[in-house]
């Protein structure tokens, strides 16, 4: 099975699905190898990868908490932070950062889920990039239904600087992660991962983690390179990324993704 993040890794600076990405998976599709997104996108970004790839896959959506059938448009699991814990997380968010804003990231049964408003931040919240399904509401409703992330905003900060004064507080309580230096963290239920949302598709497919050949570019794909049987990390990925990787393809931008999927399937 091959398994890839998809901003910085399988998508180029552009947000495109290159010609040559679309023919090396299109490759290894057609000889009957299970392709699967592992991304931090929730399910409603995923259109834009489908449409480019010109093939719906399953996904590992939300950082590994959702499981989201792409072609039926279906999410099959989810795995959700409760209202007590994201009041809890929010209080010590805010004492540990001063000046952070809240979100939260939740999911319906479907991508397009319209029942479900599907991301609130408060009034503090500045986006670290263009999301205009958001809808901005006031602090405590943020917090008031389960989640599948809690996203904690401080604008001007480093997200490893957040993630250093954070995880010591947190514990146990919720996984801490981020796929972005600009100051974004986000919190899933414990022991939740793009590495555990995998080992569900992969039981799911009958297919041994040795067998897996995982790609990404950030702390929240460390998980996912570690546990898969080929680990690699794009020329352009964060040193941690790198340090949990067997291999460094080239760039996102330099099709890196099907530079390595063409020793096998083109």
């Amino acid at each position: 099975m091959v398994a890839t993040d998809v901003d910085g890794t399988l998508i180029d600076r552009e947000e495109r699905v290159t010609a040559r990405t679309k023919a090396a998976v299109g490759a290894l599709i057609a000889d009957g190898v299970p392709f699967v997104l592992a991304t931090g996108r929730p399910p409603r970004w995923i259109d834009p990868v489908v449409q480019g790839l010109g093939y719906a896959p399953l996904c590992v959506c939300g950082n590994g908490a959702v499981i989201y059938d792409s072609a039926a448009d279906r999410v099959l699991t989810s795995m959700t932070l409760d209202v007590p814990t994201l009041a809890w997380l929010a209080d010590v968010a805010e004492r540990a950062l001063p000046g952070c804003g809240l979100a939260a990231e939740r999911v319906g049964e479907s991508a397009h889920d319209a029942v479900t408003p599907q991301f609130v931040s408060s009034p503090q919240y500045e986006h670290a990039w263009l999301n205009p399904d958001d809808t901005s509401v006031a602090r405590e409703e943020v917090i008031d239904a389960p989640a599948i992330k809690m996203l904690i905003r401080l604008p001007g900060a480093r997200s490893s600087d957040m993630r250093t004064v954070l995880a010591p507080l947190i514990g146990e309580r919720a996984d801490i992660t981020y796929s972005t230096e600009h100051g974004l963290i986000e919190l899933s239920a414990p022991g939740i991962t793009k590495a555990a949302g995998l080992a569900v598709v992969a039981q799911r497919l009958g297919v041994d983690a040795s067998t897996i050949v995982a790609f990404g570019d950030m702390p929240n794909d460390v998980p996912m390179l570690t546990m898969a049987g080929h680990g690699v990390a794009m020329r352009n990925a964060h040193p941690e990324a790198i340090a949990a990787a067997d291999e460094v393809a080239e760039s996102n931008s330099d099709d890196g993704v099907a530079r390595i999927l063409e020793r096998w399937w083109v």
